[in-house]
């Protein structure tokens, strides 16, 4: 048996009835997520990078156009602004 903080209780339950869920099958699911979802080795990589910052590029965000195309480098890659 384990107790939980009453703040910390009242939260699980808003969550998972936002969720349209038992509390039981809310706590159930995020446990066996922490428990059994180990990252690969490519997941950890990606998340290495995102970290480090290394690789950050600008996103035109002003139109659809813009965006689309600042998705996609030109030959010779993004630069940093």
């Amino acid at each position: 048996m384990f107790r939980l903080r009453t703040e910390l209780l009242d939260r699980l339950k808003q969550l998972a009835a936002k969720d349209n869920r038992s509390l039981n099958n809310y706590v159930e699911t995020i446990l066996m997520d922490v428990a059994f979802n180990t990252p690969n080795a490519t997941t950890i990589a990606a998340m290495k990078e995102a970290k480090e910052e290394s690789n950050l590029t600008t996103v035109d965000m002003s139109n659809y156009d813009s965006f689309l195309k600042s998705l996609n480098p030109p030959k010779g890659g993004f630069c940093r602004e």
